[in-house]
């Protein structure tokens, strides 16, 4: 990397981010670039979406939990619910993208629960549904700049574990999950606002476990279960509305992967295949086709289900 002294550009803030230690990344780069963290039981790592390569150690959880949701801002990421040593929990834990480190107590869910699905625009995060015990239909909201507890946002079209979940700046597209039996419907809520969801389509099957990443326009389904592990990638146009379009394939069939994006790139990790997986896999969002090898994470995992980024679609 070059000597550069002074102000740099972000062009060479961009250029030269992989050769910088994951703490000293600059927030031009890491909005331009995605930092991606990926959040399981064994706690939270990181990776570069715009590079490719392995994932290194982010840090732990006030709580250390699997099966919650992932979203934030630029600068703050946040996972909400989850499961761990002590069941089921309400916990709000946020990190700082461009300082590793161990996360910081946010707020509280409304209701505790697990198998949630999460997404954000650059201000706002909403959870959705879950597992309480029992299915739910409940759907939270947070200010990201403000710490505090949750407040109730609206409701799923029916109690939902398991959902598929992200979207752009304007919606929070889901799809999928296990109501009284497993769902292909696909609904949405306008993020600035509250209220309940509206139809928007169906996916070509139905589907949960699985997860979604998005670009500004459009929304992934990624993988899940059905009749067996889905190998699957399917889009909408999530301003839109309307049925999927197919996109590509994964490598095998994956459950419980974790998956995010930056502007142009999706990435999708970890889960559950013919074994468990520590593959990253990545497609390009705007051209249809099947998933390429990234990387590896630190260990295989089954229980990701949480993928967030400092530029997911949510924030372009």
């Amino acid at each position: 990397m070059p000597n550069y002294n002074g102000v740099w550009s972000l062009t060479t803030q961009i250029q030269y981010s992989s050769d910088w230690s994951a703490d000293n990344i600059s927030p031009a780069a890491a909005a331009a670039n995605g930092i991606a963290i990926i959040s399981n039981a064994s706690g939270l790592q990181t990776f570069s979406v715009a590079t490719v390569g392995n994932s290194t150690d982010f840090g732990d959880f006030t709580t250390q939990r699997g099966k919650g949701g992932g979203f934030g801002s630029t600068t703050r990421g946040i996972v909400g619910g989850g499961s761990g040593a002590s069941g089921v929990v309400n916990i709000l834990d946020f990190i700082t993208f461009v300082t590793t480190g161990d996360a910081t107590d946010f707020g509280d869910l409304t209701v505790a629960r697990e198998e949630v699905t999460a997404h954000s625009s650059s201000t706002r995060g909403l959870v959705a549904g879950g597992d309480t015990g029992s299915k739910s239909d409940v759907v939270d909201y947070v200010t990201i700049a403000s710490a505090g507890n949750a407040t109730d946002f609206g409701n799923l079209a029916a109690a939902n574990t398991s959902p598929l979940g992200a979207g752009s700046s304007v919606r929070m597209v889901v799809g999928g999950g296990i109501e009284s039996s497993a769902t292909n419907r696909i609904q949405y809520f306008t993020i600035s606002s509250t209220g309940n969801s509206t139809d928007f389509g169906d996916l070509s099957a139905t589907r949960q476990q699985g997860d979604a990443l998005s670009s500004a326009t459009r929304t992934v389904f990624t993988g899940g279960y059905g009749t067996s592990s889905s190998n699957v990638l399917e889009y909408v146009t999530t301003d839109t509305t309307g049925n999927v379009t197919d996109f590509g394939d994964l490598s095998e069939g994956t459950r419980r992967l974790a998956s995010t994006s930056n502007a142009t790139r999706g990435v999708m990790a970890g889960g559950d295949g013919t074994n468990l997986r520590s593959k990253i896999e990545f497609i390009t969002i705007a051209s249809a086709g099947n998933s390429a090898s990234f990387g590896d994470l630190l260990a295989t995992t089954d229980s990701c289900n949480s993928g967030f980024s400092s530029a997911h679609g949510g924030l372009q």
